[in-house]
């Protein structure tokens, strides 16, 4: 799912079903705009409506996006590249959990588990305890037990936020860009090497070489004459 690059550019719609919207939702028509879907992309109607109505609304409270935040910059730690806030991972994780439902009860108890864990032993909540101690809680829950038939909830439950850290991570502008990958890219050709044109025998016409190897004009059109002779 793409959801980075302007937060305006998915439009409402028509008036009648901007102020549907704001029926259903409650919220100012400005701020639903504000948290429509960054990238126009392919989608119904049916499905950017489903898309808008989730977007206009909040699952996770301030302190649980908190959490999320400083849990998803544990898993994967700003660098030169990027960081989960410019990527917007806690937004796309809190998107997912409305999208999925049957992700909300894991998320939700993973991170009252974090909590109650942290109050027990530091006497605080995870996000107020020092880096170091926020590590020691994680490094209990981050390596499952290969010889278990199934692993404790808080296992399962740091194991899913780390799948949707890395994906929401890797899937947005700044990932992608650490990744280096580029895409479909036009290459250049500059026609059958000379050895292997020389193994069968063959080369090319020198006159002909310039017409159809200059990379600088390979954005020309080819023209031909009455007699069907190139010239460019």
């Amino acid at each position: 799912m793409n959801r980075r690059e302007s937060l305006r550019s998915i439009v409402l719609g028509s008036m009648a079903g901007t102020l549907a919207l704001e029926s259903c939702t409650g919220a100012p028509e400005q701020e639903v705009v504000d948290k429509i879907w960054k990238h126009q992309y392919g989608r119904t109607p049916k499905e950017q409506a489903i898309d808008e109505k989730l977007l206009a609304e909040q699952y996770f409270g301030s302190h649980e996006m908190q959490t999320i935040t400083v849990l998803a910059q544990l898993i994967l730690p700003p660098t030169n590249q990027g960081t989960i806030e410019q990527a917007e991972v806690p937004a796309f994780i809190e998107f997912m959990a409305k999208n999925f439902p049957s992700l909300q009860t894991q998320l939700r108890g993973g991170m009252m588990w974090l909590d109650n864990h942290c109050n027990n032993h530091y006497q605080t909540t995870f996000v107020k305890c020092s880096e170091d101690e926020q590590k020691q809680v994680l490094d209990r829950i981050a390596f499952p037990d290969p010889k278990a038939k199934e692993q404790k909830q808080e296992i399962q439950f740091f194991s899913l936020m780390r799948n949707l850290v890395v994906t929401g991570y890797f899937t947005s502008e700044v990932g992608i860009k650490e990744l280096g990958y580029l895409g479909n890219q036009p290459n250049v050709w500059d026609g059958v090497p000379d050895d292997v044109l020389a193994e069968h025998g063959m080369e090319y016409d020198p006159a002909w070489v310039p017409k159809f190897v200059d990379q600088s004009k390979r954005n020309d059109t080819a023209q031909w004459d009455d007699q069907g002779n190139l010239l460019t």
